[in-house]
């Protein structure tokens, strides 16, 4: 019977949201004129004339481009006790991230944003059950690796990482079936936690597993050490994975080894600045652009971004294929709020996209510009017909090495090691370098030689998170750093 009815909510939804996904212009619009309204008496609103503001040109003038950094005086009068000041009233929570210049960051969630984080899951279930006719995971047993929803108290505003706080708005028809028990996600050490969880499941009907795939891999091989079988052998009637956080590609030759069986798998785009995109057709890997959630969309070319004369587009201004900077406005009170990610278009009517990285992730020590999807894909050309697999990587220029040109340092945990590292290395390089020309041109020029591999100890990537307190949730390792701070912790676990 709730097969029946998840067909039918599923064919509902569908309907429903074709409405804004067959008018996104219009949509944009609507919401741009909303939110603006919304904010007019704001701190935020009368600072920035919103009252005077007709035009997305209007706003262009009148809104500059912030991060966090930028936007933190906002925050700190908020944190202060303050109303009125982003968005109206108080937020309802802060989602708490890292920061980079600023260290922790407080993003502020408000009451009508946060039910479309719910919403946004949800659908993207559904639009699952729509196009596949899947509901077999539905009576099954489900668990989201997933922060602890343990929150704490800012001026009576809850504070908590953002999976944490949506652990509090699981649907109640959902709670029967879901995992780990409350007790056991409140744990704050990942090591223990994943331990306790690996018991509450191991014995149950697992159909749904979800979370950011570093982790749920290591929740996977924990089970594997302790059953000696594959994941797909100790959950038989595991049929759906669900992620987002990073890009599965790298890590899908492992998942597939330790599963041991295909199944079908969703992409989720969540952060805690909104919910902006999912997969909506499991068998195609672009992500629909969610316009219903409350947040106006900008965006900026990312190969000029740090230019004076940068130009900002709506999403009726944007182009296929360029990798732009996500830029957005949200009921939450964000106003032109760099997040930090990077996108690329695949399809205008829809508008889909996929993620190819984070603005403040890639390497361009000599003016090369690698981005996280270039070295992603070359791994995955890399490793398609072999027997190596990698479990994690992370890659640093290395400007001033003691003796010959500088590189490109790949550190890498390998969990199948290649038989010839050397040519592995070779491999790899030929892959970068068919991905970014400028790369290729540095190489062959002799400004740069190949690459240098730097092979990390078995869950030495885990230990580096633990040491500075990362280990599980949200949290992730860089793919790309463009200085050798992250580098120069991460040789410490080295082989």
């Amino acid at each position: 019977m709730r097969r029946f009815f998840a067909k039918l909510f599923a064919t509902y939804i569908f309907l429903k949201n074709k409405r804004w996904i067959y008018n996104p212009i219009e949509s944009q619009k609507r919401t741009f004129r909303k939110l603006i309204k919304k904010a007019c008496k704001t701190k935020f609103g009368i600072d920035h004339g919103f009252n005077k503001i007709l035009s997305y040109q209007d706003y262009i003038d009148n809104v500059p481009i912030r991060d966090y950094e930028e936007i933190k005086p906002y925050i700190d009068i908020i944190i202060a006790g303050e109303k009125n000041v982003l968005w109206p009233g108080k937020p309802l929570y802060f989602s708490k991230t890292s920061g980079t210049t600023s260290g922790t960051k407080y993003i502020p969630i408000s009451k009508e944003s946060m039910p479309t984080q719910i919403k946004s899951a949800r659908d993207a279930i559904l639009n699952y059950i729509y196009y596949s006719g899947n509901t077999s995971f539905i009576n099954g047993k489900q668990i989201f690796l997933q922060g602890s929803p343990v929150l704490e108290k800012i001026n009576n505003i809850s504070v908590g990482r953002l999976s944490g706080i949506v652990a509090h708005y699981v649907p109640s028809y959902l709670q029967k079936n879901r995992l780990p028990s409350w007790e056991t996600n409140c744990i704050k050490d990942w090591d223990k936690k994943v331990d306790l969880i690996v018991e509450e499941t191991i014995n149950e009907k697992m159909t749904l597993i979800g979370g950011i795939p570093p982790w749920v891999q290591m929740y996977f091989e924990k089970i594997l050490q302790k059953k000696g079988e594959n994941i797909g052998e100790v959950f038989k009637h595991f049929s759906l994975f669900i992620y987002g956080g990073v890009n599965f590609e790298p890590y899908k030759n492992v998942f597939n080894k330790l599963i041991g069986k295909k199944i079908d798998t969703i992409e989720l785009f969540p952060a805690s600045e909104g919910f902006f995109a999912y997969q909506d057709k499991y068998n195609k890997k672009d992500l629909l652009l969610l316009l219903n959630n409350g947040i106006f969309y900008e965006f900026v070319d990312a190969s000029k971004f740090f230019n004076d004369d940068k130009k900002r587009l709506s999403l009726e201004q944007v182009e296929l294929g360029v990798v732009y900077v996500m830029i957005i406005s949200s009921n939450a009170g964000l106003w032109s709020y760099n997040v930090g990610d990077t996108v690329k278009f695949t399809s205008l009517y829809p508008f889909r996209i996929l993620v190819t990285g984070r603005l403040k992730h890639f390497i361009s020590a000599f003016g090369e510009h690698v981005i996280g999807i270039e070295v992603e894909r070359a791994v995955k050309n890399v490793l398609k017909n072999t027997l190596v697999e990698i479990v994690e990587f992370s890659v640093a220029p290395q400007v001033s090495p003691s003796k010959g040109l500088p590189y490109h340092e790949w550190m890498i945990e390998f969990r199948n090691h290649p038989k010839d590292i050397e040519e592995f290395s070779k491999k790899l390089d030929f892959q970068i370098q068919a991905q970014n020309s400028y790369y290729k041109d540095l190489i062959e020029g002799k400004i740069l030689r190949t690459l240098k591999i730097t092979k990390i100890k078995k869950k030495g990537f885990q230990q580096y998170m633990n040491s500075i307190g990362k280990l599980g949730g949200q949290n992730k390792v860089p793919r790309l750093s463009n200085d050798r701070e992250l580098a120069n912790k991460l040789i410490k676990f080295s082989i």
